[in-house]
């Protein structure tokens, strides 16, 4: 029993890869490959993944999230609040105090951060 042959079934005198008969094709000198990195631990030149695309999609769309939920908290809190401060009582729509507030807490965990990095880097 023999085993069949795996190359496929041309007429004679055909190029299989380009289509034409070999007759038809001008004669053109066989090409050399191109010459390849040498072996000696070089590696091609990285290509562009697509996770930092999907990464800038990702921060883009938690971006407009959170610019949506934000717009929507300032058009829900309006009403006027009594805020009590150290010496004194201020009136001031709600949404303005809790912006504040957040704003000074943002401040207050960027100068522990700040504090944190600047210890690691002296040691």
């Amino acid at each position: 029993m023999s085993t069949p042959d795996p190359r496929p079934a041309t007429p004679p005198g055909t190029d299989p890869t380009l289509g034409a008969p070999a007759g038809d094709r001008p004669s053109t000198p066989p090409t050399t490959p191109a010459p390849t990195a040498p072996a000696t631990g070089t590696r091609p030149a990285p290509t562009r993944r697509t996770g930092r695309a999907i990464g800038r999609t990702l921060a883009a769309a938690l971006l407009i999230f959170v610019t949506v939920m934000l717009v929507l908290f300032v058009m829900f809190n309006t009403q006027t609040v009594d805020i009590s401060l150290v010496f004194s009582d201020v009136e001031a729509p709600l949404v303005l105090a809790l912006v504040i507030a957040a704003v000074l807490g943002g401040l207050v965990v960027a100068l522990l951060g700040a504090v944190m990095r600047a210890r690691r880097r002296n040691r």
